[in-house]
Protein backbone atom coordinates (compact mmCIF):
# COMPACT_ATOMS: atom_id res chain seq x y z
CA UNK A 1 0.00 0.00 0.00
CA UNK A 2 1.35 3.17 -0.69
CA UNK A 3 1.64 6.08 1.63
CA UNK A 4 -0.93 8.42 0.40
CA UNK A 5 -3.43 4.79 0.42
CA UNK A 6 -2.07 4.33 4.14
CA UNK A 7 -2.84 7.70 5.25
CA UNK A 8 -6.16 8.28 3.42
CA UNK A 9 -7.38 4.55 4.95
CA UNK A 10 -5.93 6.08 8.48
CA UNK A 11 -7.67 8.78 8.20
CA UNK A 12 -11.18 7.55 7.05
CA UNK A 13 -10.83 5.00 10.08
CA UNK A 14 -9.68 8.37 12.80
CA UNK A 15 -12.78 10.72 11.26
CA UNK A 16 -15.58 9.43 13.38
CA UNK A 17 -13.68 9.15 16.73
CA UNK A 18 -12.50 12.84 15.88
CA UNK A 19 -16.07 14.40 15.21
CA UNK A 20 -17.23 12.17 17.83
CA UNK A 21 -14.96 13.59 20.30
CA UNK A 22 -15.76 16.84 19.21
CA UNK A 23 -19.37 16.38 19.14
CA UNK A 24 -19.77 14.78 22.61
CA UNK A 25 -17.33 18.02 24.38
CA UNK A 26 -19.28 20.92 22.26
CA UNK A 27 -22.30 19.87 21.70
CA UNK A 28 -22.01 21.97 18.12
CA UNK A 29 -22.20 18.86 15.34
CA UNK A 30 -22.26 21.35 12.39
CA UNK A 31 -19.75 23.21 13.64
CA UNK A 32 -17.71 20.43 14.64
CA UNK A 33 -17.93 18.42 11.62
CA UNK A 34 -17.06 21.18 9.56
CA UNK A 35 -13.56 21.77 11.89
CA UNK A 36 -13.15 17.99 11.63
CA UNK A 37 -13.17 18.08 7.39
CA UNK A 38 -10.14 21.03 7.52
CA UNK A 39 -8.49 18.73 9.98
CA UNK A 40 -8.64 15.84 7.63
CA UNK A 41 -7.96 17.62 4.29
CA UNK A 42 -4.64 18.97 6.66
CA UNK A 43 -3.82 15.43 7.24
CA UNK A 44 -4.28 14.46 3.78
CA UNK A 45 -1.91 17.04 2.67
CA UNK A 46 1.02 17.04 4.89
CA UNK A 47 1.19 13.51 6.64
CA UNK A 48 2.16 11.81 3.05
CA UNK A 49 5.64 14.46 2.57
CA UNK A 50 6.01 14.72 6.40
CA UNK A 51 5.00 11.22 8.07
CA UNK A 52 2.13 10.43 9.97
CA UNK A 53 2.26 11.69 13.22
CA UNK A 54 2.97 9.35 16.50
CA UNK A 55 -0.27 10.28 17.93
CA UNK A 56 -2.74 11.14 14.85
CA UNK A 57 -6.37 11.39 16.14
CA UNK A 58 -4.69 13.66 19.01
CA UNK A 59 -3.00 15.43 16.34
CA UNK A 60 -6.36 15.67 14.40
CA UNK A 61 -8.18 16.64 17.05
CA UNK A 62 -6.11 19.57 18.00
CA UNK A 63 -6.34 21.02 14.75
CA UNK A 64 -10.15 20.68 14.54
CA UNK A 65 -9.64 22.14 18.29
CA UNK A 66 -8.42 25.39 16.55
CA UNK A 67 -10.16 25.73 13.80
CA UNK A 68 -13.58 25.19 16.20
CA UNK A 69 -11.88 28.10 18.51
CA UNK A 70 -11.05 29.94 15.65
CA UNK A 71 -15.00 30.14 13.99
CA UNK A 72 -16.31 31.13 18.06
CA UNK A 73 -13.68 33.90 17.91
CA UNK A 74 -15.13 35.31 14.27
CA UNK A 75 -18.62 34.61 14.85
CA UNK A 76 -19.43 35.60 18.46
CA UNK A 77 -19.25 38.63 20.18
CA UNK A 78 -16.29 39.22 22.62
CA UNK A 79 -17.78 38.24 26.00
CA UNK A 80 -19.33 35.23 24.93
CA UNK A 81 -16.34 34.58 22.70
CA UNK A 82 -14.21 35.28 25.81
CA UNK A 83 -16.32 32.74 27.65
CA UNK A 84 -16.67 30.14 25.01
CA UNK A 85 -13.24 30.18 24.58
CA UNK A 86 -12.24 29.83 27.94
CA UNK A 87 -14.68 26.76 28.15
CA UNK A 88 -12.52 24.70 25.29
CA UNK A 89 -10.52 21.97 26.45
CA UNK A 90 -6.75 21.38 25.53
CA UNK A 91 -6.38 18.77 23.20
CA UNK A 92 -4.75 16.39 25.59
CA UNK A 93 -7.83 16.45 27.31
CA UNK A 94 -9.12 14.07 24.89
CA UNK A 95 -6.91 11.66 25.46
CA UNK A 96 -7.94 8.54 27.47
CA UNK A 97 -5.34 7.38 30.14
CA UNK A 98 -6.50 3.62 29.91
CA UNK A 99 -6.30 1.81 26.58
CA UNK A 100 -9.54 0.04 27.25
CA UNK A 101 -11.28 3.26 28.37
CA UNK A 102 -10.09 4.53 25.16
CA UNK A 103 -11.60 1.70 23.15
CA UNK A 104 -14.42 1.73 25.04
CA UNK A 105 -14.98 5.56 24.36
CA UNK A 106 -14.46 5.52 20.66
CA UNK A 107 -16.82 2.39 20.03
CA UNK A 108 -19.57 4.29 22.13
CA UNK A 109 -18.79 6.89 20.42
CA UNK A 110 -19.44 5.56 16.96
CA UNK A 111 -22.27 4.58 17.74
CA UNK A 112 -24.10 7.57 18.88
CA UNK A 113 -22.69 9.05 16.01
CA UNK A 114 -24.38 6.75 13.45
CA UNK A 115 -27.55 7.36 15.55
CA UNK A 116 -27.22 11.03 15.56
CA UNK A 117 -26.53 11.28 11.35
CA UNK A 118 -29.42 8.91 10.84
CA UNK A 119 -31.73 11.03 12.79
CA UNK A 120 -35.68 10.69 12.07
CA UNK A 121 -36.09 14.31 11.20
CA UNK A 122 -33.73 13.81 8.08
CA UNK A 123 -35.02 12.03 4.56
CA UNK A 124 -33.12 8.85 3.95
CA UNK A 125 -31.37 10.59 1.01
CA UNK A 126 -29.98 13.13 3.96
CA UNK A 127 -28.95 9.76 6.05
CA UNK A 128 -27.03 8.35 4.02
CA UNK A 129 -24.70 11.68 2.65
CA UNK A 130 -24.52 12.34 6.43
CA UNK A 131 -23.39 8.99 7.23
CA UNK A 132 -21.00 8.66 4.48
CA UNK A 133 -19.46 12.09 5.02
CA UNK A 134 -19.57 12.11 9.33
CA UNK A 135 -18.63 8.28 10.12
CA UNK A 136 -17.38 7.36 6.65
CA UNK A 137 -14.80 9.68 6.05
CA UNK A 138 -15.50 10.57 2.42
CA UNK A 139 -15.07 14.06 1.13
CA UNK A 140 -18.41 15.72 -0.11
CA UNK A 141 -16.75 15.39 -3.32
CA UNK A 142 -16.35 11.67 -3.54
CA UNK A 143 -20.13 11.21 -2.04
CA UNK A 144 -21.32 13.70 -5.03
CA UNK A 145 -19.68 11.38 -7.20
CA UNK A 146 -20.68 8.11 -6.24
CA UNK A 147 -24.18 9.42 -6.54
CA UNK A 148 -23.94 10.80 -9.54
CA UNK A 149 -24.50 14.17 -8.68
CA UNK A 150 -22.96 17.80 -9.01
CA UNK A 151 -20.78 18.30 -5.79
CA UNK A 152 -22.28 21.70 -4.85
CA UNK A 153 -25.43 19.88 -4.92
CA UNK A 154 -24.05 17.02 -2.82
CA UNK A 155 -22.67 19.69 0.06
CA UNK A 156 -26.17 21.76 -0.31
CA UNK A 157 -27.82 18.37 1.28
CA UNK A 158 -25.03 17.76 3.82
CA UNK A 159 -25.41 21.62 4.96
CA UNK A 160 -29.18 21.18 4.90
CA UNK A 161 -29.10 18.25 6.92
CA UNK A 162 -26.92 19.24 9.56
CA UNK A 163 -29.00 22.35 9.98
CA UNK A 164 -32.23 19.82 10.08
CA UNK A 165 -30.06 18.17 12.87
CA UNK A 166 -30.00 21.66 14.54
CA UNK A 167 -33.70 22.56 14.42
CA UNK A 168 -34.67 19.09 15.91
CA UNK A 169 -32.42 19.25 18.77
CA UNK A 170 -30.37 16.58 17.84
CA UNK A 171 -28.19 15.72 20.66
CA UNK A 172 -25.09 13.48 20.89
CA UNK A 173 -26.65 11.36 23.59
CA UNK A 174 -27.92 7.50 24.15
CA UNK A 175 -31.76 7.65 22.72
CA UNK A 176 -34.26 6.75 25.08
CA UNK A 177 -34.66 3.08 25.57
CA UNK A 178 -37.86 3.12 23.91
CA UNK A 179 -36.55 4.34 20.77
CA UNK A 180 -33.18 2.12 20.95
CA UNK A 181 -34.78 -0.35 18.37
CA UNK A 182 -36.08 1.94 15.98
CA UNK A 183 -33.77 4.10 15.44
CA UNK A 184 -30.72 0.60 15.52
CA UNK A 185 -33.26 -0.21 12.63
CA UNK A 186 -32.75 3.37 10.92
CA UNK A 187 -28.65 2.89 11.26
CA UNK A 188 -28.92 -0.39 9.65
CA UNK A 189 -31.36 0.55 6.62
CA UNK A 190 -29.37 3.57 5.91
CA UNK A 191 -25.96 1.26 5.85
CA UNK A 192 -27.86 -1.34 3.44
CA UNK A 193 -28.95 1.43 1.45
CA UNK A 194 -25.04 2.18 0.78
CA UNK A 195 -24.51 -1.09 0.36
CA UNK A 196 -26.90 -1.83 -2.28
CA UNK A 197 -25.73 1.67 -3.64
CA UNK A 198 -22.23 -0.09 -4.37
CA UNK A 199 -23.61 -3.51 -4.94
CA UNK A 200 -25.98 -2.32 -8.06
CA UNK A 201 -25.15 1.45 -9.12
CA UNK A 202 -29.09 2.77 -9.49
CA UNK A 203 -27.46 4.76 -12.57
CA UNK A 204 -24.15 5.50 -14.86
CA UNK A 205 -21.84 3.17 -16.67
CA UNK A 206 -21.04 1.09 -13.87
CA UNK A 207 -22.71 -1.98 -12.31
CA UNK A 208 -21.10 -1.32 -9.04
CA UNK A 209 -19.23 0.97 -6.79
CA UNK A 210 -16.66 -1.45 -5.09
CA UNK A 211 -15.41 1.72 -2.61
CA UNK A 212 -18.91 1.64 -1.40
CA UNK A 213 -19.83 -1.93 -0.56
CA UNK A 214 -16.45 -1.69 1.21
CA UNK A 215 -17.82 1.36 2.82
CA UNK A 216 -20.97 -0.05 4.19
CA UNK A 217 -19.39 -3.17 5.10
CA UNK A 218 -16.90 -1.62 7.90
CA UNK A 219 -18.98 0.14 8.97
CA UNK A 220 -21.02 -2.59 9.60
CA UNK A 221 -18.73 -4.54 11.06
CA UNK A 222 -18.30 -1.86 13.44
CA UNK A 223 -21.61 -1.71 14.39
CA UNK A 224 -21.14 -5.25 14.85
CA UNK A 225 -18.26 -4.85 17.30
CA UNK A 226 -20.51 -2.34 18.79
CA UNK A 227 -23.55 -4.75 19.56
CA UNK A 228 -22.44 -8.54 18.85
CA UNK A 229 -25.67 -9.41 20.28
CA UNK A 230 -27.87 -8.14 17.86
CA UNK A 231 -29.00 -10.64 15.42
CA UNK A 232 -30.36 -8.19 12.94
CA UNK A 233 -26.99 -6.18 13.24
CA UNK A 234 -25.01 -9.47 12.38
CA UNK A 235 -27.80 -10.21 9.79
CA UNK A 236 -26.77 -7.31 8.03
CA UNK A 237 -23.42 -7.91 8.09
CA UNK A 238 -23.48 -11.50 6.91
CA UNK A 239 -26.32 -11.07 4.08
CA UNK A 240 -23.60 -7.86 2.26
CA UNK A 241 -20.73 -10.45 2.69
CA UNK A 242 -22.26 -13.20 1.25
CA UNK A 243 -23.50 -10.78 -1.50
CA UNK A 244 -20.27 -8.91 -2.42
CA UNK A 245 -18.50 -12.74 -2.43
CA UNK A 246 -20.14 -12.74 -5.95
CA UNK A 247 -18.25 -9.53 -7.16
CA UNK A 248 -15.83 -10.69 -9.27
CA UNK A 249 -18.15 -13.02 -10.95
CA UNK A 250 -21.19 -10.56 -11.70
CA UNK A 251 -19.49 -8.63 -14.78
CA UNK A 252 -17.57 -9.89 -17.83
CA UNK A 253 -14.40 -8.15 -19.02
CA UNK A 254 -16.16 -5.53 -20.67
CA UNK A 255 -17.78 -4.43 -17.76
CA UNK A 256 -21.47 -6.10 -19.12
CA UNK A 257 -23.67 -7.68 -16.54
CA UNK A 258 -23.55 -11.55 -15.85
CA UNK A 259 -27.05 -12.95 -13.91
CA UNK A 260 -26.43 -14.82 -10.94
CA UNK A 261 -27.90 -18.43 -12.67
CA UNK A 262 -24.65 -17.85 -15.33
CA UNK A 263 -22.32 -16.35 -12.68
CA UNK A 264 -18.54 -18.75 -12.46
CA UNK A 265 -18.97 -19.77 -8.93
CA UNK A 266 -15.49 -20.76 -8.98
CA UNK A 267 -14.54 -17.32 -8.91
CA UNK A 268 -16.80 -16.43 -5.95
CA UNK A 269 -14.83 -15.26 -2.67
CA UNK A 270 -14.34 -17.83 -0.55
CA UNK A 271 -13.95 -16.31 3.04
CA UNK A 272 -16.73 -13.73 3.06
CA UNK A 273 -19.11 -16.65 2.37
CA UNK A 274 -17.76 -19.25 5.55
CA UNK A 275 -17.92 -15.89 7.45
CA UNK A 276 -21.40 -14.91 5.98
CA UNK A 277 -22.72 -18.20 6.62
CA UNK A 278 -21.21 -18.46 10.42
CA UNK A 279 -22.73 -15.08 11.29
CA UNK A 280 -26.58 -15.69 9.99
CA UNK A 281 -26.05 -19.33 11.67
CA UNK A 282 -25.16 -18.07 14.97
CA UNK A 283 -28.02 -15.13 14.68
CA UNK A 284 -30.40 -17.48 13.71
CA UNK A 285 -30.12 -19.95 16.46
CA UNK A 286 -29.66 -17.46 19.29
CA UNK A 287 -31.93 -14.40 18.76
CA UNK A 288 -35.40 -13.63 17.23
CA UNK A 289 -35.72 -13.98 13.00
CA UNK A 290 -35.71 -10.72 11.16
CA UNK A 291 -35.69 -9.72 7.89
CA UNK A 292 -31.88 -9.15 7.41
CA UNK A 293 -30.60 -12.24 8.99
CA UNK A 294 -33.81 -14.04 6.66
CA UNK A 295 -32.10 -12.23 3.43
CA UNK A 296 -28.97 -13.47 4.49
CA UNK A 297 -29.95 -16.73 4.69
CA UNK A 298 -31.44 -16.72 1.40
CA UNK A 299 -28.25 -15.43 0.08
CA UNK A 300 -26.56 -18.43 1.70
CA UNK A 301 -28.64 -21.03 0.49
CA UNK A 302 -27.37 -19.64 -2.92
CA UNK A 303 -23.72 -19.81 -1.71
CA UNK A 304 -23.66 -23.07 -0.95
CA UNK A 305 -25.20 -24.35 -4.60
CA UNK A 306 -22.10 -25.20 -6.49
CA UNK A 307 -23.65 -25.18 -9.38
CA UNK A 308 -26.77 -22.65 -10.26
CA UNK A 309 -28.80 -25.94 -10.67
CA UNK A 310 -27.46 -27.42 -7.15
CA UNK A 311 -29.55 -24.25 -5.45
CA UNK A 312 -32.12 -25.67 -3.27
CA UNK A 313 -35.17 -23.64 -4.40
CA UNK A 314 -38.10 -25.26 -2.13
CA UNK A 315 -35.83 -24.33 1.15
CA UNK A 316 -35.34 -20.00 -0.50
CA UNK A 317 -39.10 -20.73 -0.87
CA UNK A 318 -39.98 -21.22 2.57
CA UNK A 319 -37.37 -18.07 2.93
CA UNK A 320 -39.03 -15.89 1.05
CA UNK A 321 -42.79 -16.34 2.11
CA UNK A 322 -41.52 -16.42 5.99
CA UNK A 323 -39.97 -13.32 5.02
CA UNK A 324 -42.76 -11.50 2.88
CA UNK A 325 -44.86 -12.65 6.94
CA UNK A 326 -42.12 -10.58 8.67
CA UNK A 327 -41.36 -7.59 6.59
CA UNK A 328 -43.70 -7.84 3.53
CA UNK A 329 -42.74 -4.99 0.57
CA UNK A 330 -42.49 -5.59 -3.34
CA UNK A 331 -39.33 -6.06 -3.82
CA UNK A 332 -39.47 -8.92 -1.85
CA UNK A 333 -43.00 -10.01 -4.04
CA UNK A 334 -40.68 -9.42 -6.82
CA UNK A 335 -38.17 -12.27 -5.65
CA UNK A 336 -40.67 -14.06 -4.22
CA UNK A 337 -42.46 -14.87 -7.26
CA UNK A 338 -38.83 -16.16 -8.78
CA UNK A 339 -38.95 -18.35 -5.91
CA UNK A 340 -42.36 -19.47 -6.88
CA UNK A 341 -41.83 -20.07 -10.28
CA UNK A 342 -38.45 -22.15 -9.79
CA UNK A 343 -40.13 -24.30 -7.94
CA UNK A 344 -43.93 -24.95 -8.92
CA UNK A 345 -43.34 -23.13 -12.56
CA UNK A 346 -43.74 -19.69 -14.35
CA UNK A 347 -47.21 -19.50 -14.50
CA UNK A 348 -47.71 -19.03 -10.64
CA UNK A 349 -44.86 -16.99 -10.73
CA UNK A 350 -46.60 -14.21 -12.94
CA UNK A 351 -49.76 -14.69 -10.91
CA UNK A 352 -47.93 -13.58 -8.07
CA UNK A 353 -46.69 -10.57 -10.09
CA UNK A 354 -49.70 -9.48 -11.13
CA UNK A 355 -50.75 -7.82 -7.70
CA UNK A 356 -47.85 -5.60 -7.87
CA UNK A 357 -48.90 -3.67 -11.12
CA UNK A 358 -51.29 -1.61 -9.03
CA UNK A 359 -48.60 -0.74 -6.52
CA UNK A 360 -47.24 2.97 -6.70
CA UNK A 361 -43.78 1.68 -5.27
CA UNK A 362 -43.01 -0.46 -7.90
CA UNK A 363 -45.46 0.34 -10.97
CA UNK A 364 -43.04 1.24 -13.76
CA UNK A 365 -39.74 0.16 -11.73
CA UNK A 366 -37.81 -1.82 -14.37
CA UNK A 367 -37.18 -4.31 -12.67
CA UNK A 368 -40.78 -5.90 -12.20
CA UNK A 369 -40.87 -5.61 -15.96
CA UNK A 370 -37.22 -7.39 -15.82
CA UNK A 371 -38.66 -10.34 -13.63
CA UNK A 372 -42.30 -10.15 -15.33
CA UNK A 373 -39.71 -11.07 -18.70
CA UNK A 374 -37.76 -13.41 -17.34
CA UNK A 375 -40.75 -15.79 -16.16
CA UNK A 376 -42.98 -14.72 -19.52
CA UNK A 377 -39.55 -16.38 -21.31
CA UNK A 378 -39.35 -19.21 -18.94
CA UNK A 379 -43.29 -20.11 -20.26
CA UNK A 380 -42.21 -20.26 -23.73
CA UNK A 381 -43.77 -16.57 -24.56
CA UNK A 382 -41.02 -14.87 -26.26
CA UNK A 383 -42.45 -12.47 -27.63
CA UNK A 384 -44.13 -11.07 -24.87
CA UNK A 385 -41.11 -11.34 -22.92
CA UNK A 386 -39.47 -9.33 -25.94
CA UNK A 387 -41.62 -6.44 -24.86
CA UNK A 388 -40.90 -6.50 -21.07
CA UNK A 389 -37.08 -7.00 -21.62
CA UNK A 390 -37.31 -3.79 -24.25
CA UNK A 391 -39.40 -1.80 -21.26
CA UNK A 392 -37.53 -2.66 -18.84
CA UNK A 393 -34.35 -1.91 -20.77
CA UNK A 394 -35.95 1.97 -21.53
CA UNK A 395 -36.62 2.30 -17.62
CA UNK A 396 -33.47 1.49 -15.86
CA UNK A 397 -31.18 4.17 -15.62
CA UNK A 398 -27.93 1.64 -14.98
CA UNK A 399 -25.83 0.97 -18.56
CA UNK A 400 -24.89 -2.19 -17.83
CA UNK A 401 -28.50 -3.45 -16.84
CA UNK A 402 -29.98 -1.61 -19.72
CA UNK A 403 -27.65 -3.28 -22.06
CA UNK A 404 -28.13 -6.46 -20.05
CA UNK A 405 -31.92 -5.97 -20.71
CA UNK A 406 -31.63 -5.19 -24.22
CA UNK A 407 -29.45 -8.32 -25.39
CA UNK A 408 -32.41 -10.74 -23.91
CA UNK A 409 -34.91 -9.08 -25.87
CA UNK A 410 -32.50 -9.38 -28.86
CA UNK A 411 -32.08 -12.96 -28.68
CA UNK A 412 -35.75 -13.55 -28.04
CA UNK A 413 -36.02 -11.22 -31.41
CA UNK A 414 -34.43 -13.80 -33.31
Amino acid sequence: MSTSAAVEDLLRRLAPQVLASLVRRYRQFDAAEDAVQEALLAAAVQWPEAGIPDNPRGWLITVAVRRLTDEVRSEQSRRRREATVAALAPADEFVVTSPDEQQATHRDDTLLLLFLCCHPALTPASQVALTLRAVGGLTTAQIASAFLVPEATMAQRITRAKQQIKAAGGAFDRPPDLEWPSRVQAVLHVLYLIFNEGYTASSGPDLQRSDLTREAIRLTRAVHTLLPQDGEVAGLLALMLLTDARRPARTRPDGSLVPLAEQDRSKWSQEPIREGIALVTRALEHTAVGPYQLQAAIAAVHAEAVRAEDTDWPQILALYRLLERVSPNPMVTLNHAVAVAMVRGPEEGLELLAGLDADHRVAGHHRLDAVRAHLLEMTGDRVAARVSYQRAARRTTSLPEQRYLESRAAALGE
